[in-house]
């Protein structure tokens, strides 16, 4: 006995243009990043966009400082601040996508975890993992702003 899972076809480019991002921040190819997070068609395209929209919001605020001393030292785009470079892209532009990518996944998961998840188990699954996704974009936002990944507090 065979199997097959079906699963929705990815939408086409022309229906899902990059997102344009403000003047200092990279537009998001939101085909790149449906094969980066493995969406393929499981997310309409309405979703994806709202999702990455909400993920840019929440990126872009915890870096407004950050862009606004970068920007006073004369960078016009994230591109153009100094940093190091891994493959042709540099560590902060990689950083902001991870960031971006991260946070777009968290709000996914938290959207759609009263769709798929069946029992209390899933559902708690479905926050660790959200959970999970946030710590990653705050590792990244961390990385672009050159803080410390980790903050450790007394209870």
């Amino acid at each position: 006995m065979t199997t097959v899972i079906a699963t929705a076809p990815r939408p086409a480019e022309s229906a899902e243009p990059p997102v344009k991002n403000t003047f200092f921040w990279p537009d998001v190819d939101l085909q790149k990043l449906r094969a980066a997070l493995q969406l393929e068609g499981t997310v309409t395209a309405e979703r994806l966009r709202l999702a990455v929209k909400t993920a840019i919001s929440e990126v872009n605020a915890e870096l407004y400082d950050w862009r606004a001393e970068k920007m006073s030292g004369g960078a016009a785009t994230l591109a153009d601040v100094k940093a190091e470079a891994f493959d042709g892209e540099s560590e902060k532009v990689m950083h902001y996508f991870a960031a971006v990518y991260a946070a777009t996944s968290a709000v996914i998961v938290e959207r759609y975890r009263n769709y798929s998840a069946s029992g209390a188990k899933k559902a708690g699954e479905s926050e660790t993992t959200a959970d999970e996704y946030w710590r990653d974009a705050r590792f990244s936002i961390s990385r672009i702003g050159d803080k410390p990944s980790c903050i450790v507090g007394l209870l």
